[in-house]
């Protein structure tokens, strides 16, 4: 029986295109670099390079390490500007990142069902990307009108040691909230990244309108619609 449902953030419960929103987000973060004395565009690559470490992740530390370490490695830095670094980037994610949320479109449809599943006693779980830190994931839930106590979980880089699309990073969930794969919906965008998690036994919804990943997927292979169908779809379940 189903009594956990996991959301991702990023084109799912925030309806936005993942171009536009890099465009904006590292537009923004430029400025940080720059007033940190970095050269901004070798800052963005060890950016990328950091994000490729996270993605790469055996579990063996946290995804904040894996990223500072190839980060710092990148740019060549001492311990002290790496934190001084790891410092702006959080105030940043708590203010001038906040403007980003003007490229997403605007809706109620992400709080209501959110809200709706916890009023029906089920376990709401955010199973977003770890690769960013916990106060940019909570600016984000807040530009669509959620917080974090809203859920049970959150995932984000310094609790988390996998990334998608490793089936590592959902087990670690599981094993987290304590949960089977079977009493769990997994709700996304991206048929590589979320609806690879029916592949230990988990049942899934995609989420269309911002496809990611798509590829060569055929998404009528998935239960999948609108975020107006996904509401229609999970108000339809009993309360618990």
């Amino acid at each position: 029986m189903i009594d956990t449902i996991l959301f991702d953030l990023d084109g799912t419960l925030i309806r936005m295109s993942q171009d536009a929103f890099l465009e904006a987000y590292l537009k923004r973060l430029s400025k940080v670099f720059i007033g940190l004395g970095l050269n901004p565009e070798e800052a963005i690559k060890a950016l990328w390079a950091g994000t490729k470490a996270m993605v790469q992740n055996d579990g063996s530390v946290l995804n904040s390490k894996r990223f500072w370490d190839a980060f710092s490695a990148y740019l060549k830095l001492d311990d002290s500007k790496c934190q001084a670094c790891e410092t702006a980037c959080d105030d940043f994610y708590s203010g001038a990142f906040n403007e980003v949320k003007a490229i997403i479109e605007p809706t109620d449809v992400s709080k209501r069902v959110v809200h709706a599943m916890n009023e029906k006693g089920y376990n709401v779980v955010l199973a977003t990307n770890p690769v960013f830190p916990f106060c940019a994931v909570e600016s984000r839930l807040k530009w669509i009108g959620l917080d974090a106590y809203d859920f049970k979980h959150i995932s984000y880089y310094t609790n988390s040691s996998f990334c998608k699309p490793n089936l590592n990073y959902y087990r670690e969930i599981f094993t987290k909230i304590g949960k089977t794969p079977e009493q769990c919906l997994m709700i996304g965008n991206s048929p590589a990244e979320d609806m690879c998690v029916g592949g230990l036994g988990a049942e899934t919804f995609l989420v269309t309108g911002y496809l990611e990943s798509a590829g060569d997927f055929d998404i009528s292979a998935y239960k999948h619609g609108s975020p107006e169908e996904l509401e229609d779809y999970l108000l339809s379940f009993s309360n618990i």
